[in-house]
């Protein structure tokens, strides 16, 4: 995601000034570095640990930031208060695919409407390539998530698959007594989630608060 992050930043009018990864040619020092001195966002896909080592850093050091990154939400409060106190701006989303983001919106209005159908039944399947750690993904709990304070209260299955190299694929259903209604989002490939986090860092910039991918496609 790095690499296609760099690779696609000029036609997003930013420029990758260096790279937080020991394992990079190009790595450029910790979070504290002085290389890092009026940079305005930073971009993160990386680990859990590394998010919770280097955002607040990033965050205290008045640089805006955009993570990926899932796995580590049971550090949100605390990242959520440092985020407060510098004033920074922070867009978090588990995926930044524009049409996932759109698809999640679907996705809910469909359990809105089915959550009164009683015969009907939920399940969520999503297939990932097999270097993914987190299973279910967090997209697959976000979408899990809209379900359910959509109004479905019953139970949703969710399982996962991971083989392969696929990008990503999601797929809701529900389930009657003669029929199934599926929606599903297919990732063809893995610069959608690149150009989301680029257009994510130029809406952030200048910005302050904690906001999602729905605040960058105006769907709040």
């Amino acid at each position: 995601m790095g690499q296609l992050v760099d690779e696609l930043s000029k036609h997003y009018g930013c420029e990758v000034v260096g790279i937080i990864d020991p394992v990079s040619p190009l790595h450029g020092g910790g979070a504290d570095a002085d290389r890092w001195r009026g940079v305005d966002v930073a971009i993160d896909f990386s680990t859990s640990e590394s998010v919770i080592a280097n955002a607040p850093v990033l965050a205290r050091r008045g640089m805006n930031l955009v993570i990926g990154t899932t796995g580590w939400s049971a550090h949100e409060p605390a990242l959520r208060q440092v985020v407060a106190e510098a004033g920074v701006g922070i867009v978090v989303a588990p995926n930044f695919s524009t049409g996932v983001v759109i698809f999640e919106a679907v996705v809910a209005e469909a359990a809105r409407l089915l959550a009164p159908q009683a015969e009907f039944s939920a399940f969520l399947h999503e297939a990932h390539h097999h270097a993914k750690k987190d299973a279910p993904s967090g997209t697959a709990l976000a979408l899990k998530r809209a379900m359910e304070q959509a109004g479905f209260s019953r139970p949703i299955d969710v399982s996962s698959t991971r083989a392969g190299y696929i990008p990503g694929v999601h797929t809701v259903g529900f389930d009657g007594p003669a029929e199934t209604l599926t929606l599903t989002h297919t990732a063809r490939d893995r610069t959608a989630f690149a150009r989301g986090a680029l257009a994510a860092a130029q809406w952030v910039k200048g910005r302050q608060g904690w906001y999602t991918m729905r605040d960058v496609l105006g769907l709040t």
